[in-house]
């Protein structure tokens, strides 16, 4: 019987009324389960989902599966309409907050949401549906609107234009505020309000005479009604700047700047320039980096309303910790220090790590990582005490100060990514009030019996004495087991960057995998941020060599431990990422398939296209000409022996589209099976829901029909494979 005939069977089946009402659901499942036990052993996804989640069954009901051919409610539609993206929050002058969420149901388009002011009244969508709120300075953005008042200025995605929108006035439409320049060729991103001259001081990433060696300066805005102007350029001179931040005052500008070769976790310095009557800055003094005795990488400055400077820097310990400014002497002071990170590295503008509480002067609320986990403290920076406030997240991204309370972005194993109210006692040392917001999966809950918990792992690498850290995730479905000599296909994961840290947090993309059986590992190898400098600075020159093997070791960790199948060994990335997996493809034997996102194939190709944010940065990850041939997989395709999927955006900037064509063409004419999918219209990762949708069910139906030895339960109908089909 076919698999269509079989679910319209039962679910007929399970409308009469043949059982009495008061029969338990537990029997009824029981029933179920034994009626596609005996006549489908390939389950369709319809039949699961006619099932109560929330049942709890004895291993004697389970249906005994092959790993990897279960079938689950968390489909591919599931995931790709619950994968909604945050771009920060904001408060305006009333307290009202204010969200940027990317759709995927609307072609990644982007838009400003507004909060109601309780959980009754219903939000509202500020950003007109013929704009998308998205700056692409540095390409991967950041920072992309700001409010003060009642005032929004955001950069809009199709002309790179900043546009100045009335938060108080219902059918008022967007104004520009910056030049046409024929196309987006200025973007603007990470900007702040000066009112005491009425403008905004904003980064300014100029590529009108060259794409990849654009011309970053810091430039003022007027938000006047005199028209559009030209922007005033405040400073500028070295490659990238980022944190312009204002002093309550208008007097004094703080900024982080960096130049090449270093990235702004490298090396990068903190400045502060003196501001004029007239606006300009006069005057500047270095504040930190500029002493090459002591290596550091500033960041996220920021200015009480006393006028004092705080930031966070990872001098002499090696750990991102906060920092003020003396600027009587011109020195500076930690506020508090612990071997944790209290910052991300800057990849995106516009990061918010910490808020110098308003009602409370003296303290800070900020969030820091330590060992995989992130807590929420205030510290007091007269005591130079920290005081952890519990709250259900167990990983913390950005915080905004709202009235009375924060606006905290976070998730948890159990969370998806959302943002939560959290209201605090009259002395900020407890948490009194927690409310979820906003989430990027609402419905999510509804699957809970189908999560898997990610265990936080740590194991030993290839260089004796060095432990990387993963987050392992079990296969995990309610309905299903597998017979107990078999061990679970495993699909790893090697994030981005490659200056990135994996996240332990609910991530339907991942719970598609696990609720069908398989094994799901996301690794932080050596290189990754969370965990200190001298652990990020382990790729240093060693790109390819020290994230591929920290992969190998974590896989065979797991299979040494009976939690995978070496035989079904699969490893899967994006940009970075992808470069790993195609590097571990040629350069070791471990894994037995791969897919990669937009990844890397050639290393000398990639510096001499990629845009100016990146162009440089393989100087360090990688070394010379030689470093930079034999670590490129193109390089050796006759190593490649095993089937590789690839998948690839045609308007990507930073890996262009003929680095997937080279190695697919390559492993094509070796014989090897392999797959390339193109999708038009997207960029450097995939926004639109359709391709999210399918990039997930091919990764899939490729894995099972060349490595797995088993058929999904999904009805997916696969795309040629060359040298397979």
């Amino acid at each position: 019987m076919a698999l269509s005939a079989v679910a319209a069977a039962v679910t007929t089946t399970s409308r009469r009324p043949i059982l009495s009402p008061s029969l338990s659901s537990s029997l009824t499942t029981t029933l179920t389960l034994l009626f596609i036990r005996k006549h489908s052993p390939h389950h369709s996804r319809r039949l699961i989902t006619t099932m109560a989640a929330s049942s709890t069954l004895t291993p004697e009901q389970k249906i005994t599966a092959p790993y990897g051919s279960w079938s689950s409610p968390i489909t591919s539609d599931v995931v790709s309409g619950a994968s909604k993206g945050l771009g920060g929050t904001a408060v305006d002058s009333h307290g009202r907050l204010f969200w940027l969420e990317s759709r995927p149901s609307e072609s990644g388009r982007l838009v400003i949401v507004k909060g109601g002011n309780d959980e009754n009244e219903e939000t509202i969508d500020v950003t007109p549906k013929e704009f998308s709120v998205r700056t692409v300075a540095q390409e991967y953005g950041g920072g992309d609107f700001s409010i003060s008042g009642g005032t929004l200025v955001f950069s809009n995605h199709k002309d790179q234009r900043l546009y100045k929108h009335s938060l108080d006035s219902k059918d008022s439409a967007p104004l520009p505020l910056t030049p046409d320049y024929g196309g987006p060729l200025v973007s603007y991103a990470d900007g702040v309000y000066d009112t005491s001259l009425n403008r905004y001081i904003s980064v300014m990433e100029d590529r009108r005479e060259s794409s990849l060696d654009a011309i970053t300066s810091i430039v003022s805005i007027d938000l006047g009604d005199n028209g559009v102007k030209e922007p005033k350029v405040l400073v500028s001179g070295n490659d990238f700047y980022a944190f312009p931040r204002l002093d309550p005052e208008g007097k004094r500008l703080a900024w982080i700047e960096w130049s090449h070769p270093n990235m702004p976790w490298d090396r990068s310095e903190l400045w502060v320039g003196y501001i004029s009557d007239t606006g300009d800055v006069y005057k500047r003094v270095c504040v930190a980096g500029g002493d090459s005795a002591i290596i550091e990488s500033p960041t996220e400055p920021k200015w009480s309303d006393e006028g004092e400077l705080f930031f966070v820097t990872d001098r002499k310990t090696g750990f991102w910790n906060l920092h003020r400014w003396v600027e009587s002497d011109n020195t500076v002071a930690p506020v508090y220090s612990l071997e944790a990170e209290f910052a991300k590295p800057l990849w995106v503008f516009g990061m918010n790590s910490y808020e110098i509480l308003k009602e409370h002067k003296n303290l800070i609320a900020c969030s820091y990582r330590q060992k995989g986990r992130s807590y929420l403290g205030v510290v007091d920076k007269n005591k130079n005490t920290l005081s952890i406030l519990q709250t259900p997240f167990t990983d913390l991204m950005n915080i905004t100060s709202g009235v009375r309370c924060l606006y905290v972005e976070g998730a948890s194993g159990v969370h998806p990514l959302s943002i939560a109210k959290v209201t605090l006692d009259d002395v900020a040392s407890n948490v009194v009030d927690f409310k979820i917001v906003w989430s990027s999966s609402p419905t999510s809950s509804q699957y809970k019996s189908y999560f898997s918990s990610p265990e936080f792992i740590e194991f030993p690498t290839e260089v004796p004495g060095e432990n990387a850290y993963a987050y392992y995730y079990p296969p995990t479905n309610p309905n299903y087991q597998s017979s107990q000599e078999e061990k679970p296909p495993l699909l790893l994961k090697s994030h981005g960057g490659p200056t990135a840290e994996t996240r332990g947090i609910l991530s339907l993309p991942v719970q598609f995998w696990t609720s069908r059986g398989w094994a799901f590992v996301d690794v932080n190898y050596g290189g990754s941020t969370g965990y200190g400098r001298e652990f990020r600075e382990r790729l240093l020159k060693r790109w390819g060599v020290v994230d591929v093997n920290d992969c190998c070791s974590c896989a065979q960790f797991l299979v040494d431990s009976g939690k995978a199948d070496a035989g079904r060994l699969c490893i899967t990335g994006g940009s970075a990422g992808g470069y790993t997996t195609l590097a571990a493809l040629a350069f070791k034997k471990t894994f037995k398939a791969g897919a990669s996102l937009y990844g890397v194939a050639d290393l000398k190709l990639l510096k001499e296209e990629t845009h100016k944010f990146e162009s440089r940065y393989m100087d360090n990850l990688v070394g010379g000409e030689k470093e930079f041939f034999e670590r490129s997989p193109i390089n050796f395709v006759d190593q490649f022996s095993c089937p590789i999927i690839l998948f690839q955006g045609l308007e990507d900037k930073v890996v262009p589209p003929d680095q997937a064509r080279k190695i697919y063409k390559a492993l094509k004419a070796k014989g090897l099976p392999v797959a390339l999918v193109e999708y038009e219209g997207e960029q450097h990762g995939f926004r639109k829901a359709e391709n999210i949708k399918f990039t997930l069910e091919q990764q899939m139906v490729f894995f099972a029909r060349l490595v797995g030895g088993f058929k999904v339960a999904d009805e997916i109908v696969p795309i040629k494979i060359d040298n397979f089909d």
